[in-house]
């Protein structure tokens, strides 16, 4: 696979509800993250995105855009927790070391109820 692929992958298993099986796969032992409401260790990022997709069953998640350059990789995408949820425009950033994810940031922006942008968030 390459990393785009690995990195889509990791993406999708997290959104639908088995992040454990995409940290086994894709996750490098010394991985760290950037999300400031977790500690940077791969173990308490992925028992939170767990715990989301236990109290979120229906998410729905959509890549929109990747960008790839040297050993990174942006995805672009919407998520939506649940059906009431209107959602959010979220930035992931992976770092790859040994086709594994070595390094992950990522950035979201709630989609407002009252859009000004005509052209829409994607």
């Amino acid at each position: 696979m390459t990393c785009k692929e690995i990195g889509k992958d990791f993406l999708n298993l997290c959104a639908c509800g088995n992040p454990k099986k995409a940290f086994v796969l894709y996750i490098h032992k010394n991985f760290k993250h950037h999300n400031a409401y977790f500690k940077g260790d791969a173990n308490s990022l992925m028992t939170a995105m767990d715990e989301s997709a236990k109290q979120n069953p229906n998410r729905v998640f959509e890549i929109k855009n990747i960008i790839e350059e040297d050993d990174k990789i942006v995805f672009h995408s919407f998520i939506k927790q649940s059906n009431n949820d209107l959602g959010m425009a979220v930035i992931h950033i992976l770092k790859f070391s040994e086709n594994k994810i070595i390094e992950m940031w990522d950035l979201a922006q709630p989609i407002p109820e009252n859009l000004v942008n005509e052209n829409g968030m994607f």
